[in-house]
């Protein structure tokens, strides 16, 4: 058998070292590249809807929050796979989605420094695939520095990952075409950070990559990263919980060509908006399907100017709607849970049709096509979910993706409350990575969820074979 499979999935569990910039250089480097891009609109006179004011006050993270990110490759993947579960890339949503990370397994490895880089083969793509794995992996890298961020600032919360177009559908979906958002600008991901029994907050993301190669002997970023964050911050400028200025916000560019290895450029924005408690069952609560809403859009938001106040286009959530926007969320949150465990038409219970419900209703589709037809023990932990088994140099290779078994039944029943509520119970629970040994890699969250892989056991392989 070729060791080359069992060389690739040994090094995904393998602890590397992430390098995370947020310093004053790179803030004065999106202020200059945000100038440069103003300059160049003007010049050609663009006004698109594309175009918008930036996000104030872009500040560096504390001291705490912006040390290098101790993590494995296969923990990145499946920061990848978690956020990608209700994806909307095309009439193929859902499960096939989250399954896209297996193609990068062969991308990373660590220099001498211990520090994670791209493989030759993760060099390697032609140009028109590099632009869209700069775009995949920057957002398991945005997304693993962020969630970071915040859990040095939550320590006793759980944090969610929510695909900000699922969540703003059901507000703002457009009839032409039916059930988009179009082509308005947004931010790319929505954490929640929550706990049982308290109000929960809200932060917006967005996530870019770039292959950009930084001159040798110089620790500079690129041009490429400066203007990826300046657009970041318009993009999210055109989000609002109530007031303006009063959603906090992360924004990220990863440089996969950076002199130090990979490295996650990250700024950020305070806020002190917060989503009201919800009650523990019945009306009100995340059990309850949510409704369709027409909320504001166009020339919502007021922006201060040296000229007075200015107006211009953004998804508003008005604070007599954060109940309801909250139940949202904590929703898509469910049906992004049962999606990576494969949960078939349960997943449809959660969405409405703006959002794919009907398509994870019907069966015809790829996140309803496999169901939680799987289950894996790991430290004697019982989980639920759905495999998928590939190759790796001719040898067979399993993921597995899933839930532990006792949230699972929880969310498969529609007690979205209660999976809440058992959820942070056992957020301590679960095992660790260096406790499995008959898997090669495997990633636990504090939310029940798995992910893990490994060759696929001879004896397995030969049954298969045979049949």
């Amino acid at each position: 058998m070729d060791s080359t499979a069992f060389d690739v999935i040994r090094r995904l569990g393998d602890p590397l070292t992430v390098q995370v910039n947020s310093s004053p250089e790179l803030f004065a480097g999106v202020e200059k590249a945000a100038t440069a891009v103003d300059r160049e609109r003007a010049k050609r006179k663009t006004t698109t809807e594309g175009h918008g004011p930036r996000k104030p006050d872009l500040r560096q993270l504390p001291r705490t929050e912006r040390s290098p990110l101790q993590t494995t490759p296969w923990d990145l993947l499946a920061t990848f796979a978690r956020a990608t579960t209700l994806a909307r890339h095309g009439r193929g949503r859902g499960l096939a989605e989250h399954w896209q990370g297996l193609k990068y397994c062969r991308a990373f490895a660590a220099d001498r420094h211990g520090c994670l880089r791209l493989t030759d083969e993760g060099k390697a793509p032609e140009q028109s695939y590099r632009a869209m794995q700069a775009r995949e992996l920057g957002r398991a890298f945005g997304l693993a520095v962020a969630e970071r961020a915040l859990r040095e600032r939550y320590p006793d919360h759980l944090i969610s990952i929510v695909d900000t177009e699922t969540v703003l559908l059901p507000g703002f979906a457009r009839t032409k075409p039916a059930g988009t958002l179009g082509a308005r600008p947004r931010p790319d991901f929505l954490l929640e950070v929550w706990r049982p029994g308290a109000a929960s907050r809200i932060f917006v993301v967005t996530v870019n990559g770039n292959h950009q190669v930084v001159k040798p002997k110089t620790s500079a970023s690129s041009r490429t990263t400066y203007r990826q964050l300046a657009r970041g911050s318009e993009r999210v400028e055109r989000l609002h919980l109530g007031q303006q200025n009063e959603t906090p916000t992360l924004m990220t560019s990863t440089e996969f060509l950076a002199n130090a290895g990979v490295t996650v450029h990250v700024l950020h924005t305070t806020g002190g908006v917060e989503l009201p408690e919800r009650p523990e069952s019945g009306a009100g609560s995340a059990d309850v399907a949510i409704g369709r809403r027409t909320l504001p859009y166009v020339n919502s938001v007021a922006i201060p100017t040296t000229r007075g106040a200015e107006r211009h286009n953004a998804f508003l959530i008005p604070e007599k709607e954060f109940p309801w926007f909250g139940r949202v969320v904590a929703r898509a949150h469910a049906a992004g849970q049962l999606s990576l465990a494969g949960g078939g038409e349960t997943v449809g219970r959660y969405l409405i049709d703006e959002q794919g419900g009907k398509h994870f209703r019907e069966t015809a589709f790829a996140g309803t096509a496999s169901v939680h037809d799987a289950e894996a023990c790991f430290a004697g932990e019982r989980y639920v979910g759905t495999d998928q088994v590939f190759r790796v140099n001719g040898t067979r290779v399993e993921a597995f993706s899933g839930m532990a078994t006792d949230l699972y039944d929880l969310l498969a029943d529609g007690k979205v409350e209660e999976y809440r509520r058992r959820a942070y119970e056992r957020r301590e629970d679960w095992p660790e990575s260096d406790d499995i040994d008959d898997w090669g890699a495997s990633s636990f969250r504090s939310d029940g969820t798995a992910l893990a892989i490994r060759v696929v056991p001879k004896a397995a392989s030969t049954d298969a074979r045979s049949a």
